[in-house]
């Protein structure tokens, strides 16, 4: 059945087309460009997530089994630290380029370099100093090329044309997660593996799609002029001028405070409340990733489509939200791997609708459209922060209600990300500019 699209909607962009284009017009590229495009942002995401998600817990059991949670914890969250400063300042950086390569290509590059650095550093880490400093390297490269990725939808989709990439954009972080772990399980126990092949194809990955990735070279009379108030303004938006794009910061932040909850926890919640052996969790790690992926795809693939042809992006992140937080709801009183798998399954279609839809939203209310590598970084900071805050955060909520049986409260850690998500639906509610 095909699905009309809204007059109104079309109206809308047509309203916006003439001021919002780049230099040139959108290119509206084929379907050629989403395959490579949807490579290099699941390289991106199998990079970042395969080592959070696993690869880093398996070496912090290495280097001290008693305190694994708490090496990464420090890993994972000094890696996200610097990654904050790195996405605001990749994207006002990006936005300057005038060189002949394109404004993004650059990025994907540096990217790709700075994977393949994190992943050789993890393997060789022996302490929780050398795991840092690997994860620190990791992170940057994705905030690299997830700026580069975020910023190319509306450097070349015109405003009722974003859906696709950006539910591939979206849905690349769990679709390189199952992918990725999918080869670390093939790859297990070899732990030198697990890590170097998956950071080899992600590579791959990114580098293909910066060779065919068509820019057309920024003209230097309209690179953004760089001051030193600029420069600080890099690292955020004037919510007070800017309230659209204000309220969707804040409301992706507490949604994917609720992802970094599962992402990053998910394996030591197995092993400690499951009672998986370290040995075998990969692959249970993997079934549940690919649970999640499986749905996440499904009903992306819907959404994305339905909402550029009606052109209304606000409901779905709603609806998104509070599925999001009904899972993770599920996930709290789960005693067993299959409950707890209907539990992944339920945060699977909310990520599934949100990652399909949110960033054509937020797309559609940047600060200045023509320069969005920057705005664009400013969103990434709430999808980045949470993997530094939980962290941070984690002990003292994993420590509500902790017994001498069960030291450390995974229930609570859910609900948490729970009630976040539920906010953040709420937030959506002041969003103007966009329905």
């Amino acid at each position: 059945m095909t699905i009309p699209v809204s007059p109104d909607a079309a109206a809308a962009a047509a309203a916006t087309s003439a001021e919002d284009a780049p230099l040139g017009g959108w290119q509206n590229p084929r379907r050629g460009f989403l395959f490579f495009f949807g490579f290099a942002a699941i390289g991106a995401g199998m990079a970042q997530l395969v080592p959070a998600v696993l690869t880093v817990s398996l070496k912090a059991t290495i280097i001290d089994p008693a305190n694994a949670g708490t090496i990464l914890s420090i890993a994972i969250g000094i890696g996200a630290v610097v990654a904050l400063i790195a996405f605001p300042l990749f994207g006002r950086l990006s936005d300057r380029i005038t060189w002949r390569t394109g404004r993004r290509r650059p990025l994907f590059v540096i990217g790709a370099v700075l994977f393949a650095i994190g992943a050789v550093l993890t393997n060789l880490a022996d302490s929780t100093g050398p795991l840092v400093i690997a994860s620190v390297f990791t992170q940057v490269g994705f905030a690299a090329t997830t700026v580069g990725l975020t910023a190319v939808i509306p450097d070349q989709f015109e405003p009722l044309k974003r859906g696709p990439a950006s539910a591939i954009a979206g849905l690349s972080l769990p679709i390189g997660a199952v992918v990725g772990l999918f080869i670390a399980q093939l790859l297990s126990p070899n732990l030198t593996a697990m890590i170097l092949v998956p950071a080899a194809v992600s590579v791959v990955g990114i580098l293909l799609f910066a060779v065919m990735l068509r820019e057309r070279p920024f003209p230097k009379e309209l690179r953004p002029a760089f001051t030193l108030v600029s420069f600080f303004s890099t690292f955020w938006v004037n919510p007070v001028k800017h309230p659209p794009f204000a309220w969707a910061w804040w409301s992706r932040f507490l949604l994917f405070f609720g992802v970094a909850a599962v992402q990053a926890y998910q394996a030591l919640y197995l092993i400690f409340v499951l009672h998986f052996d370290p040995v075998s969790v990969a692959g249970a790690v993997f079934v549940s990733t690919l649970v999640l992926t499986v749905m996440a795809l499904i009903f992306a693939a819907i959404a994305s489509k339905v909402s550029d042809r009606i052109g209304r992006r606000k409901p779905f992140v709603m609806a998104a939200s509070l599925i999001f937080a009904v899972g993770l709801i599920v996930a709290s009183v789960a005693t067993s791997f299959p409950v707890f798998l209907v539990a992944i399954a339920i945060v699977g279609i909310g990520q599934g609708v949100y990652f399909a839809v949110d960033l054509a939203l937020v797309s559609q209310i940047l600060p200045d459209s023509k320069n969005p590598a920057k705005d664009m970084g400013v969103i990434g900071l709430a999808s980045t922060l949470p993997s530094s805050i939980v962290p941070a955060i984690a002990p003292a909520v994993l420590a509500i209600g902790a017994t001498a049986a069960m030291t450390q409260n995974y229930a609570a850690l859910f609900v948490a990300g729970a009630i976040a998500a539920l906010i953040g639906a709420l937030l959506i509610i002041p969003i103007r500019g966009v329905k």
